[in-house]
């Protein structure tokens, strides 16, 4: 992940008028970046709207037309990891890919640093911890589940633990480093065998 101490890159002067939406998706992903940058190092409540909106490069009412408050853009970088697992049609991934694709990016950095962040925080912020669980861990089971050759929750729910297990709880101790895409395909595959879904 970048230091926030890093000279900031040259960016090309905003153009004025109303954003393209590719330029609001890649005005949401900076913002996105800039705040698990922060977040992830300070906390929620040590970052501002303000910091977040200087590190971004935007004001703080810009923001606020895309997210909220700060719960709202930690559970959008939660989200976002979730799209870029799940945002294809059911039928694009097969139940090995769509393992290998959580395994690569559960443990990833950015995920393991929104993980601990959440755990964190759970407790004193209300409702971080169920939005948390609702939109990371139970939808991706709920898609482990639909590629089942016989859907059955608690062996999706299994699975998915399978999939963290030991080396997601070494990630998030910082003692393993994340997983190549071979790694985690081999990860996902072990964890096929053991439920007999190879």
């Amino acid at each position: 992940m970048a230091s926030r101490d890093a000279p900031a890159t040259e960016r090309a002067p905003r153009k004025k008028g109303r954003p393209t939406e590719l330029e609001r998706a890649q005005r949401r992903d900076d913002i996105l970046d800039a705040a698990v940058r922060l977040l992830v190092a300070d906390g929620f409540h040590q970052v501002t709207l303000d910091t977040i909106a200087a590190e971004a490069h935007v004001t703080k009412r810009t923001i606020y037309s895309y997210f909220g408050d700060r719960t709202d853009i930690g559970i959008a970088a939660v989200d976002r990891l979730r799209e870029r697992v799940l945002g294809a049609p059911d039928d694009a991934h097969d139940l090995a890919e769509l393992a290998a694709a959580i395994v690569f990016t559960l443990h990833s950095d950015e995920a393991v640093g929104l993980h601990r962040l959440m755990i964190a925080e759970a407790g004193t912020l209300p409702g971080l911890a169920e939005r948390f669980y609702a939109d990371g861990p139970r939808s991706y089971i709920a898609a482990l589940d639909r590629r089942l050759p016989h859907p059955d929750s608690e062996r999706a729910t299994a699975l998915f633990a399978l999939l963290l297990g030991e080396p997601h709880r070494q990630r998030l101790l910082g003692l393993r480093e994340a997983p190549t895409r071979r790694e985690a395909a081999g990860h996902a595959t072990s964890a096929l065998r053991l439920l007999g879904l190879d």
